[in-house]
């Protein structure tokens, strides 16, 4: 696999959650917890996007050079500070986001000549869960010097890998995967969601355990 440097996006203001998200709970873990295990399983360099004030005690911070301008700040920010060509830019709000996927979308980017790998389910692109290269900065720098903060009409100016959700479901991977929380009613769908997956494969490992017992 590709040198990866992987970057927490939790800058956000959390304005429709009504509270900082990055310190949520979801199955007795934060969501700043668990998007760090998940990213530190396939990257050996993990930061975090935001306020040192708020994240220095949790990894390295990285800042916004151009305050204020959304998640195009935060990834400008992020890929001036790396030091590999392969960036994977993860929001601190997709909860379900696993290593499979990561690696797999690590994959897909070094397969492409393009800037940026990312994917697209029911007519949404997600630029929050996606693999970016170094060289992206100079697009984003322009865009935000310009007064653009808008990402998605950056993909098709510079070329993006876009995979769809047929593509997704094809390698195994469901679109949910992605679905992240921006207000109360969805952080407790997830919390659902995360509870009722628990209950599910800890059936699943005890029917496992009785049909060993059964061969003894």
């Amino acid at each position: 696999m590709e040198p990866v440097t992987a970057f927490i996006l939790a800058g956000g203001k959390s304005s429709r959650m009504g509270a900082d998200k990055a310190f949520l709970l979801v199955e007795g873990q934060t969501l700043l917890e668990r998007a760090l295990e998940t990213a530190w399983a396939v990257a050996k360099d993990v930061r975090v996007v935001g306020p040192a004030r708020k994240f220095a005690s949790f990894a390295l911070v990285v800042e916004d050079v151009y305050p204020g301008r959304g998640p195009l700040g935060g990834i400008h920010a992020a890929l001036l500070s790396t030091a590999t060509q392969f960036n994977l830019i993860l929001a601190v709000d997709v909860p379900f986001v696993q290593p499979e996927f990561l690696r797999y979308l690590i994959a897909e980017a070094a397969a492409s000549e393009a800037p940026v790998t990312l994917c697209e389910n029911g007519g949404r692109l997600h630029p929050l869960s996606a693999i970016y290269r170094s060289s992206f900065a100079q697009v984003a720098g322009r865009s935000l010097e310009a007064g653009r903060n808008k990402i998605d009409t950056l993909f098709s100016e510079a070329g993006a890998r876009i995979i769809s959700e047929t593509e997704m479901s094809r390698a195994g991977f469901s679109p949910h995967l992605l679905d992240n929380v921006n207000t109360p009613a969805e952080l407790e769908a997830a919390r659902e969601s995360a509870e009722a997956l628990t209950m599910s494969e800890s059936q699943n490992t005890r029917q496992s355990y009785k049909a060993g017992l059964s061969k003894i």
